[in-house]
C-alpha cells in the first residue's frame, strides 16, 4: 500500500494518464457509485439516480480521454521515431561536419523569418482615430498640485464633495 501511494504521489507529477493514476481513478469512482447505490436504497430518492447517471458519464469520459492520450503519445513516439531514422547520418569528416551545421543553421534561419512575417501579419498597429482630450487640472488649496489621473486624487474629490454637500 505505501508503494502504491508513494507511485500514486509521484504520478501526479507525470505529464498524461500514468496506469497507476487510472487505477486510483477507477477505484474512486467505483468507491462513489457503491456510496451512491447504498443511498438510493436507503432513502429511494431520484436524486441518487441521477447523480449516479452523472457520475457514470464522467468515469466513461475520463477513461476514454485517457485512452485518446495514450493512443496519441504512441503515434509522436512512432512519427518521432520514423523522423530520427529517416534523418541522415552525421558525416565523419570536419569539412562535411560544418557544411551540416551550416544547413542547419540556415533551415533555422528560414523557420526564425516564417515565423516573423507569420506574427508580423497577424498583429496590426490600431491607428489613432481621434486626439487625446486631457482633463483640466483644478488646483485648490488642499489638492496641491498633484496628478488628475490618480485614483487617490479622485476620492480626494469624491470626499470633498460630500463635504461640500453636507455643508
Amino acid at each position: 500500500m505505501t508503494s502504491f501511494a508513494t507511485k500514486l504521489w509521484e504520478s501526479i507529477f507525470t505529464p498524461g494518464p500514468t496506469p497507476t493514476l487510472l487505477v486510483a481513478t477507477n477505484v474512486t469512482f467505483a468507491a462513489l457509485q457503491i456510496v451512491l447505490a447504498c443511498l438510493l436504497f436507503a432513502t429511494w430518492s431520484i436524486h441518487f439516480v441521477v447523480l449516479s447517471a452523472l457520475c457514470g458519464g464522467l468515469w466513461v469520459s475520463i477513461n476514454w480521454f485517457a485512452a485518446e492520450l495514450m493512443v496519441h503519445q504512441i503515434q509522436e513516439e512512432e512519427k518521432a521515431r520514423k523522423a530520427k531514422e529517416a534523418a541522415p547520418a552525421p558525416a565523419t569528416s570536419e569539412d562535411s561536419e560544418t557544411e551540416v551545421e551550416a544547413a542547419t543553421s540556415t533551415a533555422s534561419l528560414a523557420r526564425q523569418e516564417s515565423i516573423a512575417e507569420a506574427v508580423s501579419h497577424e498583429v496590426e498597429p490600431i491607428q489613432q482615430v481621434g486626439e487625446l482630450k486631457h482633463r483640466v487640472v483644478e488646483e485648490t488649496p488642499s489638492m496641491g498640485t498633484k496628478s488628475s489621473v490618480s485614483t487617490e486624487d479622485e476620492w480626494e474629490k469624491v470626499s470633498e464633495n460630500e463635504n461640500d454637500k453636507d455643508k
